[in-house]
């Protein structure tokens, strides 16, 4: 069974995502579960204390997989495999991503994390290509920082395509939209492919 401490991380997760952040209150999370306020007090002291563990709880699975990546086999499949499963999870922590800025404006523990993230990411990010590169998939860069730019523009979009989703009611965040967006994100290799590469990617994508 479940300790009382994963059933308020798992209700909360499910009110936040539904409501929004800033439109749940600890009583409104307490009275979900049928217990006091003082109870879930108990638990957690204040009401930040529960989204920067469920930002810990959501980000482990991301850590760990920048700390295998040089035990895996580099490949596109390998990569679109991989952001598919990043947008699944990012999905289930929606109410995160959603309200990202205001989120790390109001936790250092969770900015300093994120940051740190970013920095990890794009030094994965360096280690994956450079990797395709010596497999022929990936062109060497025409000029300088032309890969640098590449990546940043890369993890900009994974961390901003569920805020962009929510901009319009008609898009769902079903698993037709997650591989439509998860496409979008590994076509931006494309131009800095080679033959070898383009017709891999292309061949995944209509796959």
């Amino acid at each position: 069974m479940k300790n009382t401490k994963q059933k308020i991380m798992d209700c909360s997760r499910s009110m936040f995502n539904e409501l929004g952040y800033s439109q749940v209150t600890i009583r409104m999370i307490a009275m979900k579960l049928n217990m006091s306020s003082g109870n879930l007090n108990y638990h957690y002291k204040k009401r930040d204390d529960i989204p920067e563990a469920l930002y810990f709880e959501m980000v482990t699975v991301f850590d760990n997989r920048i700390e295998q990546l040089d035990r895996e086999a580099i490949s596109l499949p390998k990569m679109k495999a991989d952001i598919h499963t990043s947008m699944k999870r990012m999905v289930d922590y929606r109410f995160f991503w959603t309200d990202l800025y205001n989120l790390l404006q109001l936790n250092e523990t969770i900015r300093s994390h994120f940051n740190d993230a970013y920095t990890k990411r794009l030094t994965g990010f360096h280690f994956v290509f450079n990797t395709l590169i010596e497999k022929k998939i990936l062109k060497e860069p025409e000029f300088d920082g032309e890969h640098q730019l590449l990546r940043e523009r890369m993890i900009g979009f994974s961390n901003t395509w569920l805020y962009a989703s929510t901009l319009y009611k008609e898009n769902r965040i079903d698993q037709s939209f997650i591989e439509t967006q998860s496409n979008n994100l590994i076509l931006m290799l494309y131009p800095n492919l080679t033959d070898l590469g383009k017709g891999q990617l292309r061949k995944l994508i209509s796959g």
